[in-house]
This record gives C-alpha cells, sequence and structure tokens, in this order.
C-alpha cells in the first residue's frame, strides 16, 4: 500500500494518514478483550502501512496501553506512538482530573504499561474544568523538556480552551469526533487546525461502525457495547442514519468503492487529517488500501450533503460519551 503521510510538528516520522485506534483493543464497551486478536491487529496494521498507533490509559482501565506495549517492542522505532492524559477512574467510572500531580502519575503509568522511554505525541483526552488550563500545560511542557514526551496534543478541546493551553505550552495535533455524521468541528476546530498549522487525528471516522456499511436494521448490541446507549443507533434515528448510509452507497459504488472507504476518504479530503481506524481484529485492517489513492470531487461533496440533509432530520452529535468532571 502506498500510504498517504503528513508531518506532526516535533515529530520527525512522517505520519500515516490512517492511525490505528485501540479503543476496542482495551476490552472495556467493545465486548470484552481479546490480546491474541489485538496483538495481531496491530501487526496487521505495520504490514499495510500504517505507522500511527493511537490509544489511552482509559481504554479497559491500562489493558490497550499493555496490549500495544507488548505487541510493539520489537517495532518501537517504526512507530509514532500517540497517548493520553487527564482522565482517572474509580469503580469503573470515568472522570476528567488534569491536575500536575495526576500528569505526574499518569506518565510513569503509561510508559511502564507501554514499555517505552517516550512518548511521541500525548494528548490531553479531555479539558478539566476544575484545573487551571495554565497547570495542566506547564505540566506537560516539563514533560516535553524533559525528553518523556516529543509533542503535545489536545482532544476534545475548543478553539478558546486551545489558545489558553498554547500560552504556555506547544501544540501539535487536536482529535476532534469527525465523521460523515458528526460534523461540529468544521465551523470551529478544523478552522483553526487550518490557521494554526495543527493536524487533525480524526476520531470515530466510521461512527461507532454506522458507516462500515455493514449494519442493517436487524442489527443488535449487546453487553457492555457503547451503542446501546448512543442515540444513534435508538429509534427512530438508527433507521435514519442506515437510509443515508444505503444512499451513500450510491456515490462509493461510482467510485468503485466501499462504504467504508468512502467515510474514510471524505475524513482525508477535509483537511489536515489524520482517520483513526478503530480495530480489534486483524481482518477489520481490510480495505485500507481502498481509502488512497483517489479522492471525491466538488461534485461528490455537494451530493454528500445533499443526502444527509435529506435523510437526517434530527441529527445528533457524539456528546454522550464526554466524561464528568471530578465529584
Amino acid at each position: 500500500m502506498t500510504a498517504e503521510t503528513l508531518m506532526i510538528p516535533g515529530i520527525a516520522m512522517p505520519a500515516s494518514r490512517i492511525a490505528l485506534g485501540t479503543w476496542a483493543i482495551g476490552g472495556s464497551m467493545w465486548g470484552g478483550a481479546d490480546d491474541v486478536n489485538a496483538a495481531k491487529t496491530v501487526e496487521e496494521a505495520l504490514a499495510v502501512g500504517i505507522n500511527v498507533i493511537d490509544t489511552a490509559p482509559v481504554y479497559g482501565f491500562g489493558h490497550s496501553e499493555e496490549v500495544i506495549g507488548r505487541a510493539l517492542e520489537a517495532h518501537r522505532d517504526r512507530v509514532i506512538l500517540a497517548t493520553k492524559v487527564g482522565l482517572d477512574w474509580k469503580d469503573g467510572k470515568v472522570f476528567r482530573d488534569s491536575r500536575a500531580s495526576r500528569i505526574a502519575d499518569e506518565i510513569e503509568a503509561s510508559l511502564r504499561r507501554l514499555r517505552t522511554d517516550r512518548i511521541d505525541l500525548y494528548q490531553v483526552h479531555w479539558p478539566d474544568p476544575q484545573t487551571p488550563i495554565e497547570e495542566t500545560a506547564r505540566a506537560l511542557e516539563k514533560l516535553v523538556r524533559d525528553g518523556k514526551v516529543r509533542a503535545l496534543g489536545l482532544s476534545n478541546f475548543s478553539p478558546e480552551q486551545m489558545d489558553e493551553f498554547r500560552k504556555f505550552a506547544p501544540v501539535a495535533a487536536i482529535q476532534p469526533p469527525y465523521n460523515l455524521f458528526e460534523r461540529e468541528i468544521e465551523g470551529t476546530v478544523l478552522p483553526y487546525a487550518k490557521d494554526n498549522g495543527l493536524v487533525v487525528l480524526a476520531y470515530g471516522p466510521l461512527c461507532r461502525g454506522l458507516l462500515s456499511g455493514k449494519m442493517t436494521a436487524q442489527t443488535t448490541f449487546t453487553g457492555d457495547d457503547l451503542r446501546k446507549v448512543d442515540p444513534k443507533f435508538q429509534p427512530p434515528r438508527f433507521a435514519h442514519y442506515l437510509q443515508a448510509v444505503a444512499d451513500l452507497k450510491a456515490i462509493a459504488d461510482r467510485h468503485g468503492k466501499s462504504m467504508l472507504a468512502l467515510a474514510v476518504r471524505w475524513v482525508l479530503d477535509r483537511g489536515p487529517t489524520i482517520a483513526l481506524w478503530g480495530a480489534r481484529k486483524p481482518e477489520q485492517i481490510s480495505g485500507v488500501q481502498d481509502v488512497f489513492g483517489w479522492s471525491l470531487s466538488p461534485q461528490d461533496m455537494a451530493e454528500i450533503d445533499a443526502i444527509l440533509a435529506r435523510d437526517i432530520p434530527d441529527p445528533v452529535g457524539p456528546e454522550f460519551m464526554a466524561p464528568p468532571p471530578r465529584a
């Protein structure tokens, strides 16, 4: 595969424009962990040219980082390793905590689990309204000076919050939700990234599988599956989104591509973006090569917008995923 690449400020290695997203590898909210397949998934991602691996401590409460650390031990210098900071948990409940003391603990725990001496891209997972942004930024800037972190990123931050953070520490990348169905960043975060030379790591490019083209009205979700509480997967909205996917597929067919490839290509065509391709089994990496070597025309983009406006009368964003502040 000839993967497209771009440069993340502060990181010397060109980054593949598809990253492996590893939330599901952690197991929590995705039906449990499967470490054997997780390791094979990482190997397959590397084999097809993906060199950005994105994880977080909260994915499986440390488990995703542990799995990634083992899988990458022999490949560390081939990858851009990204993880996050600023969430804590108690009794399985996640909450925000970006205090300097929490950051000092988290970096050491992540380095240990990931079996490495540095994090290439260290991202604040969510803004913490109870901690001054200056405190968080200064603590992270010190990690860069100490050589434990190469570049800093912010996830789920507004432009105003990013402006405040950047007074005290440089920012290389931002990670917001972004896909065909969740486009809130187009009026705020995306133009901010373009204006300030930041790379956008778009999470959820397939919108929890909705844009994979594999779901039907009979698809059900069991156990602790996140989609049991996602409003997009509840009636009547689920039917609206499935109709949009069916209509979008005609555009994919016109290009000789899968619905999945169309959804990810759309993200890549919107700006300085890297799409996080979530997978927990090696076969879920299949199709990455179909994303590259083509692009969507202005006519395609206009047709996509018309389909969304027609088929989804009551759109909803990913707000349900936001963790609460500390008690």
